[in-house]
């Protein structure tokens, strides 16, 4: 163990936090502890924690002195981000969190995950985003398709995803075939009126530029200058996500999204991404992201809830005897 002192410049609240709460989170997921003196803060820990949270607290004075505002909630952001990942310094992470202004919305990835997407995305023509529930997988997917849409990278949107029911049967659905669809792909257009204006999704659905469409209805078409994400994707079969990947035509671009632990298929139907995630990770050209827990960014118990989920389904893919687990026998597939 040693200790070491950090001098501390002006701006210091938001680094500590509310009741001190940034300042404790360093210290427990780093494994230190802090002393605030006058005009520094003692820091006791292993060697290697110690010029972590230096380079840390260095990094946020050069970034305060040069006019930089933080608030709490930023800080404690940037700080969960910093802790998982330590290839990851304040000053680009910062730089490389910039807000991107994509239509009426301003941007900004939240965390090392959802900017490696991002990237994933302007460098590659074909992208699988993978996690669980609220990590932005689809809502950063629509971002791009309408940040490349409006400076005319594509031509037009395609927006898709499988109409399966998640452990309901809706029955019959009255209305026009949209007005029938319509219930499966909210959350795309939840998404494009986040960035768009009504009245323009209007004009550009009704000139074709915008296409909101069940999976089912991609056999066949070749897709040139287009940008299409597949939504829901661990609910499509086998046969759907091949004839989904060879639409991809000239100058298009694919962003396929799911989570491997809410597959709505019937039971022995094995799910496309599944597959697609044993069959394409070395396929040139195709960026699989993975998302965490961690990288939820709605209610904090929603990353408790997946932890618990995720827990509980360890338990039953290995069961324990007397208190040790069993490895010895097979869990149920998730498939």
């Amino acid at each position: 163990m040693a200790t070491i002192q950090v001098s501390l410049g002006k701006g210091i609240e938001p680094l500590f936090g509310t009741h001190d709460e940034n300042i404790r989170f360093l210290e427990s997921s780093l494994d230190v502890k802090t002393l605030l003196l006058e005009n520094a803060l003692e820091i006791t820990g292993e060697e290697g924690s110690l010029q972590r949270v230096r380079d840390i607290l260095n990094d946020y004075d050069t970034l305060v002195r040069e006019g930089h505002k933080f608030s709490n909630g930023d800080v404690k952001h940037f700080l969960r981000i910093l802790c998982e990942d330590p290839q990851v310094s304040f000053l680009n992470l910062v730089a490389s969190s910039r807000q991107r202004t994509v239509g009426l919305k301003k941007l900004a990835p939240r965390g090392v995950n959802q900017l490696r997407y991002l990237e994933a995305m302007e460098r590659c023509d074909m992208v699988f985003g993978v996690g669980p529930a609220g990590t932005g997988k689809t809502y950063l997917a629509v971002a791009q398709a309408v940040s490349q849409l409006l400076s005319k990278q594509v031509s037009r949107i395609v927006l898709t995803r499988p109409a399966v029911e998640a452990g309901e049967r809706l029955g019959f659905l009255p209305g026009t075939l949209q007005q029938k669809i319509d219930p499966y792909l909210r959350p795309l257009y939840d998404a494009l009126h986040d960035m768009l204006d009504p009245e323009r999704i209007e004009r550009l659905v009704e000139k074709n530029v915008i296409e909101i469409a069940p999976l089912a209805f991609m056999r066949g078409r070749s897709l040139n200058e287009s940008f299409i994400i597949l939504d829901e994707a661990q609910n499509t079969t086998v046969e759907q996500m091949k004839m989904f990947i060879t639409r991809l035509g000239f100058g298009s671009k694919a962003v396929i999204t799911g989570d491997i632990t809410q597959i709505d298929l019937p039971h022995g139907k094995r799910s496309g991404l599944l597959d697609a995630i044993d069959v394409l990770p070395q396929v040139e050209g195709i960026s699989f992201q993975y998302f965490s827990e961690r990288d939820v960014v709605r209610h904090d118990l929603v990353q408790r809830v997946i932890r618990a989920y995720e827990r509980y389904n360890q338990r039953s893919l290995f069961p324990t005897k007397g208190g040790v687990s069993d490895t010895s026998q097979p869990g149920p597939s998730n498939e």
